[in-house]
């Protein structure tokens, strides 16, 4: 008996479940662990530094290894073992009480995650353009934004019964359902490989990356990669150092994180659907440089508050508009394109958390660290100003 292909609901919840698994779950969790493995004794602040600058380094490998398997014949075969990887990968966390072995599984965690991130928004995009929805491609982001709030909720209610890896246990226990289900989803969408037409002059269109109208995107997407990773990967930890302990912010950063995440997919989805991609990207940046620079430059409560406010509300954005005008500009190459921005993002975040590390071995404040992100958001939005809306 043949399965039923899934409708147009169901395919976006699934994706938005994978998501949800490897890119919070598996990924962003890190996030608000890390001052309580700091705290257990597990890693120092360096380490943990350290440890994140491993798990970029993975993304970054796993984005490369997407855009070798860009077809989507390719992608029906190596995403689902991608996602039971990158599961296993929690449940051995679990178990890894020194910061070498935790880095290593980190590693692999962010290869699996690379290729999730590129391969499943792919597929769904290309089925959706083929049935003539490509516009609500960026609801499937909506996973990230919920994965933020409930991978809040999994470190900060058990956190007074759990120690050291055993943290990492409540994300493992719910990733295993919602990869199955997920992958069970996606596993029936059928189709075709895109047809490459000529261009109106009767030439075979181009297979290169980088042309006039997609290199500013890529120069600005580099520029989003490195400056969103400083927030999204220490603010909690820059909470608890600048502010007094018991306030709201020292864990509740975390959250504000996750709760203006979950409705931003949906929010630049409908705003790039009625002003354009190229003018809503644009006006991303400069609200999520301003919430960089408010960490800077404002009382620590305040800059706390609207850091988390700013680039959580903002980040997801960036990477739905971002991936929405490159398959504009080349919708013959769609998933290679993709895979081609997510490597170089995964470059250019790689190099946060790195120089972080640096940056604080030679006694800089992670306060300080902060200004490499806002620099490089200023970049983003520069060349984001010369992305052409369609070729």
């Amino acid at each position: 008996m043949t399965q039923k292909t899934p409708d147009l609901l169901r395919v976006i919840v699934a994706g938005a479940l994978v998501l949800l698994v490897v890119h919070t779950l598996g990924r962003f969790i890190y996030t608000p662990l890390l001052p309580w493995l700091v705290k257990d004794g597990l890693l120092s602040l360096k380490q943990g530094a350290d440890v994140a600058s491993w798990n970029y380094l993975g993304y970054l490998i796993g984005a490369l290894l997407a855009m070798r398997w860009h077809r989507v014949e390719q992608i029906h075969k190596v995403l689902p073992w991608a996602l039971a990887i990158n599961v296993l990968c929690t449940l051995l966390q679990t178990q890894a009480e020194s910061a070498e072995s935790l880095s290593a599984l980190r590693l692999i965690n962010g290869i699996t995650n690379g290729i999730v991130f590129v391969q499943a928004p792919s597929l769904i995009l290309e089925w959706l353009a083929r049935h003539g929805r490509a516009t609500a491609s960026g609801l499937v982001y909506l996973g990230v934004g919920a994965g933020l709030l409930v991978s809040s909720a999994l470190v900060a209610v058990p956190a007074q019964w759990l120690q050291g890896a055993e943290r990492w246990w409540p994300a493992f226990l719910l990733s295993v359902p919602l990869a199955w289900w997920g992958w069970r989803q996606l596993a029936v969408l059928d189709i075709p490989a895109p047809v490459v037409l000529p261009t109106e002059s009767g030439e075979a269109r181009s297979t290169r990356l980088f042309d006039r109208a997609s290199t500013p995107l890529f120069l600005s997407y580099a520029g989003a990669g490195l400056g969103y990773i400083l927030p999204m990967t220490f603010l909690p930890m820059l909470a608890s150092i600048k502010l007094e302990p018991g306030s709201f912010l020292v864990d509740g950063s975390w959250l504000v994180v996750a709760l203006v995440t979950l409705p931003s997919p949906w929010v630049w989805n409908k705003l790039g659907a009625r002003i354009g991609d190229a003018l809503a990207l644009r006006l991303n940046y400069i609200l999520q440089l301003l919430g960089v620079l408010a960490v800077l430059l404002l009382p620590a409560a305040l800059g706390v508050l609207l850091c988390a406010l700013l680039v959580g509300g903002t980040f997801l954005g960036t990477v739905l508009l971002t991936q929405r005008l490159a398959r504009t500009l080349h919708p013959h190459q769609g998933p290679r394109l993709s895979a081609g921005l997510v490597a170089l993002y995964g470059f250019t975040q790689l190099t946060g958390p790195w120089l972080t590390a640096q940056w604080l071995a030679a006694s800089g404040t992670l306060q300080g660290a902060f200004w490499l992100g806002a620099g490089a958001l200023l970049w983003g939005l520069l060349w984001a100003l010369l992305v052409p809306e369609k070729s």
